[in-house]
């Protein structure tokens, strides 16, 4: 037996009527209709969120707390240990792209995690410290790449007026 849309139907019981309230005072919910007596709440409507005219809470809390930097660089971390296992001679953005370790057009930027047991070229947008000295030491070569937008960075402060 298949179902079809037009015998799709609630679960018994899942479908209640709400309670009707405030008909009269025959019956259940009548007169005051569970409002209790007098006082603000008693009448009409109350806006959600309303705190009896005290700043409320949802204008009380900070908004928009930060900043998105501009300038900030987002570069895809490679490690020392993967440029070994990769067996390259030649590493470059291209390669390792080829290869699955980064994205398509990604900022490569070298880490020392690991070691490196062979001398390789290393071509990349940054490299730490430690990756560039083992790699070094390890007899290859390192080459910062220049970033595909060039210095973005706005101009120094002080007189900014002086070159016009």
């Amino acid at each position: 037996m298949t179902i079809k849309v037009h015998d799709l139907k609630p679960a018994p019981g899942a479908n209640k009527r709400s309670k009707r309230v405030g008909r009269g005072i025959a019956g259940k919910g009548g007169k005051t209709a569970g409002r209790g007596t007098k006082g603000q709440k008693a009448r009409s409507k109350v806006p959600t969120g309303f705190e009896g005219g005290q700043m409320p809470l949802h204008m009380r809390v900070p908004k928009l707390k930060g900043f998105n930097n501009p300038f900030r660089v987002e570069y895809q971390a490679v490690n020392l240990d993967t440029l070994d296992a990769s067996g390259l001679d030649e590493v470059t953005p291209d390669a390792l792209h080829a290869k699955g370790l980064t994205g398509k057009g990604a900022l490569v930027k070298v880490l020392g995690r690991g070691e490196i047991s062979r001398a390789v070229t290393v071509k990349a947008h940054a490299f730490s410290k430690a990756a560039e000295a083992a790699i070094v030491a390890a007899g290859g070569s390192v080459e910062v790449l220049p970033l595909p937008w060039g210095d973005r960075r706005p101009p120094a402060k002080g007189n900014q007026f002086a070159n016009r």
